[in-house]
């Protein structure tokens, strides 16, 4: 086998050398994270979508004999199991075994944020821009008003939270809530390829029961006791800030319980039925 020529080998080393430069000093610069993150996250739906439509195309049964409106939803569930996955993992992580956010460090909490942190909420926004843009588009196709008020509401907090900063602990908290997202999508899945009545629609029915009232009661409810014990720091933040954090977590909260609810009506009239 031929050995490539020194120059090649060196013209080649230059341009990584190069690139190299390029994402360090601009698309991973601080005062660029942001915006990178935002277009990354858009890009990431965009992949998501279409690996979700190849993918289904080849293996699935069902997918082929959907009306393009289902296609669209099929595919468009494809993006947001993805990004559940992502942002929840990322989520458990910051908050619970990283020491971005630990009482132990000097310096206030509700102040504190990473280039990671960052980052990862702006793959969040970029993807609630996306998916609200495809359910206002197809509206209400893909949901109806309350997944405008969440995906609008959700979307500011975030965007917010990572342009100045402030509360990403908390705007994380809420994050971790996504993991119920991957459950609910399998559940729609299962139910568009009539599998209403199989042993995985009723398995994936109790695990939507145990992680929504974890992820989406429970731990909203120790967000606001964190929030209580860390009152003195909260009320530093900025007045929008302040409002964000109380507000758009009880807005949420509340529709979590609402959803919670017929959750649980859910799973008990599956469980009657196959009784």
């Amino acid at each position: 086998m031929r050995e490539m020529p020194k120059q090649t080998v060196m013209a080649i080393k230059s341009y990584q050398n190069q690139a190299q430069l390029l994402v360090k000093n601009y698309l991973f610069a601080d005062p660029f994270i942001p915006y990178t993150s935002i277009l990354g996250g858009i890009l990431a739906c965009k992949v998501a979508y279409d690996l979700t439509q190849l993918i289904s195309n080849f293996y699935s049964k069902t997918y082929p004999g959907l009306t393009k409106i289902q296609r669209v939803e099929w595919n468009n569930r494809g993006i947001s199991t993805v990004h559940a996955i992502f942002i929840s993992a990322l989520s458990l992580y910051l908050v619970f075994w990283s020491n971005l956010f630990s009482d132990e460090l000097a310096g206030l909490l509700v102040f504190r944020s990473s280039p990671l942190s960052t980052f990862g909420l702006g793959v969040s926004v970029g993807y609630f821009v996306s998916d609200l843009a495809m359910i206002l588009w197809l509206y209400p196709s893909l949901g109806g008003i309350e997944y405008v008020i969440h995906h609008s509401l959700s979307g500011i907090a975030v965007a917010y939270s990572m342009f100045t900063g402030e509360a990403q602990l908390y705007t994380y908290m809420v994050l971790i809530s996504e993991v119920t997202t991957p459950e609910i999508n399998i559940r729609w899945y299962l139910d568009t390829a009539g599998m209403k009545r199989s042993t995985a629609y009723l398995i994936n029915g109790i695990v939507i029961f145990l992680t929504w009232l974890v992820a989406r009661v429970l731990l909203f409810g120790y967000m606001f006791y964190h929030v209580y014990l860390h009152y003195t720091q909260v009320v530093k933040m900025h007045i929008f800030g302040y409002i964000l954090v109380f507000g758009v977590p009880a807005v949420l909260a509340t529709m979590n319980l609402m959803w919670f609810g017929k959750i649980i009506k859910g799973v008990l009239k599956t469980l009657a039925k196959r009784q």
